[in-house]
This record gives structure tokens, sequence and C-alpha cells, in this order.
């Protein structure tokens, strides 16, 4: 017979929650990296002068470098995004092969969605066919070489790649890469501190029945029994509450 699970009342989970002390000057640091990570550089700069905290990095780079390229490739303008990036480092596109592809791929999906299907052909045999096969990235280049066949490019099995959420989807990697040759990071602390959290709570879940979160964004119990809302941390910082 399976050993039953331990139970953890309301009462002994409020009191280990009490004992928890979150310096301010920590949680600050999470919402100024979040604030720069995502291209907020504008807030991030009202934020920093508010609480005195200041970013691991120029927000000026920011501003006028990642966002740049994003907003350029989000609206098709793949050569004016791959010179942008040349502009902040040359070398970021040959450290990381998957943003390179990625804007080459875009580029070809650029031609077809105008029907410049002469250039389109030249540039995928002449450029995108050797780097995916140098990079392992074949499979995707025949999906996307596909796009040729069909003559109405907007209803075909692939037309997917001619929405704008594959454009999103490039310009994450692309803004990925960027992060990585700036921080090292690849994506804003707080997603990884929630990976966490998820990933104990599925844990925690094999060992014990506890007052568990049913909804991380507003922070609300599972039980109706249970006190529901965030619970509110103490903090020694001496930075004004923002």
């Amino acid at each position: 017979m399976a050993e039953s699970k331990k139970a953890i009342g309301m009462d002994v989970w409020n009191r280990e929650f009490q004992e928890v002390t979150v310096r301010k000057e920590d949680m600050n640091k999470l919402v100024m990296n979040f604030l720069v990570t995502e291209g907020f550089a504008d807030a991030a700069k009202t934020f920093g002068f508010e609480s005195g905290t200041k970013p691991d990095i120029d927000l000026a780079t920011v501003k006028a470098g990642r966002m740049v390229v994003k907003k350029a490739v989000q609206n098709g303008h793949v050569l004016d995004a791959i010179e942008k990036i040349h502009n902040l480092d040359p070398a970021i596109l040959y450290k990381y092969p998957k943003a390179l592809f990625s804007l080459e791929q875009q580029f070809f999906i650029e031609l077809i969605r105008y029907r410049r299907i002469e250039e389109a052909m030249i540039f995928a045999l002449g450029a995108l066919a050797p780097m995916a096969e140098q990079n392992g990235f074949l499979e995707e280049f025949e999906r996307t070489f596909s796009l040729l066949v069909f003559y109405d490019v907007a209803n075909n099995p692939v037309s997917d790649l001619l929405k704008m959420s594959r454009r999103n989807e490039t310009a994450r990697v692309v803004n990925e890469a960027i992060l990585i040759s700036q921080t090292n990071e690849k994506e804003a602390k707080l997603y990884s501190l929630l990976k966490m959290l998820a990933w104990v709570d599925k844990e925690l879940d094999k060992k014990v029945t506890y007052p568990r979160l049913q909804d991380f964004s507003t922070c609300e119990l599972e039980a109706s029994d249970m006190i529901s809302g965030c619970h509110t941390f103490s903090f020694s910082s001496s930075h004004p509450n923002i």
C-alpha cells in the first residue's frame, strides 16, 4: 500500500511564510532585470531613479539597440535588422548561428510574401541551404523552402510561416542572442524563478498536501477555506517602497 502523504495545514503554512524575509534591494534588482530584459528602457530609467537601483547594462543599448532590431524584424525589414545588429556587435550573428539562420529564413519568407520568387530561389540555394546544412537546420529549411511549391502562398500547409507570429518568433530568437551577448542571460530572472516555483510545486505534490497556489498571477490558494491573496513579505532595506 502506498504511504499516505503528509498534510501541512494553513496555520503551519502561514507561520513559515511569516518567517521569510526578502530584502527590498533584491526585489528591486529583480524588477530592474525584468524591465531591462524585456526592453522597457524608459520604465527602467524611471524605476532606477525612484528606487536607487542601477541597471547592469547601459539603457541606451536597450532602447537604441535591441528594441530597434526587434521592431525592424517585426516590420519585415530583415536586412535593416542585420545591419543594426552588426552596428551593435559584428560577432553576435557568428557566435549565435540560430539567430543568423532565423534572420536569413525570415528574409526568404519576406521575398516569398512579395512574390519575388526568382530572388527567393537564388537566395535559398546560395545562402540559406548551405547555412541550414552547416548548422543542423535542414528540416526547418525544407519546410520553409516548400513555400515555393504553392502558388497561393496564403493558403497552403505552411502558410503559418507568413503570419505575424513568425516575425515575432524570429525577433524573439534574435533578441535572445543579443541579450546573451550583453548580459549572459537569455531571459528575465523572474521567468526562471517562476519555472523553479512550478517545478518545486510539482515535486512537493508528490510528498505532501499543502495550501497550494492555484494561480501564480493572483496568488489565489487552491482550497476555498484557505486564505487567498499574496503573502506580504517583510523587507529589510533603506530604499523607499515603490
